[in-house]
């Protein structure tokens, strides 16, 4: 079953050390190597992170003569931003909704300050 964009971005950014990826390749565009240096491990497990990436579409890569730097496609996370935000005012809506529920109370029926509850 193939995963809608959203689920394999979701997944990819599961593992710490890829988020940890993308939060380095935000920095800046980085090589294997590069991003495989501060890690206890080796540069093809690295670069099975990266496939991961890539294929969520969050990472691509280029040659630049010699070099193949690894680039933060930075527009995924505006298909992340959108879905979270659609939420977010969900989440809001309801709270707004239960202030003015719990304002309009009387207050014989909320305990007095000092009061055993």
């Amino acid at each position: 079953m193939v995963a809608d964009p959203l689920s394999r971005v979701f997944s990819a950014l599961a593992d710490p050390t890829r988020r940890d990826i993308v939060a380095r390749l935000a920095v800046a565009d980085a090589t294997v190597n590069e991003l495989a240096a501060p890690y206890d491990v080796t540069v093809q497990a690295v670069s099975k992170h990266l496939k991961v990436l890539e294929d969520a579409g969050l990472v691509s890569r280029s040659r630049e003569a010699q070099r193949r730097p690894v680039h933060l496609e930075a527009e995924v996370f505006d298909l992340m931003t959108k879905w979270i935000e659609r939420y977010r005012r969900q989440a809001e809506e309801r709270y707004r909704r239960l202030d003015d529920v719990l304002r309009d109370m009387p207050d014989a029926v909320l305990p007095q300050e000092g009061t055993p509850s």
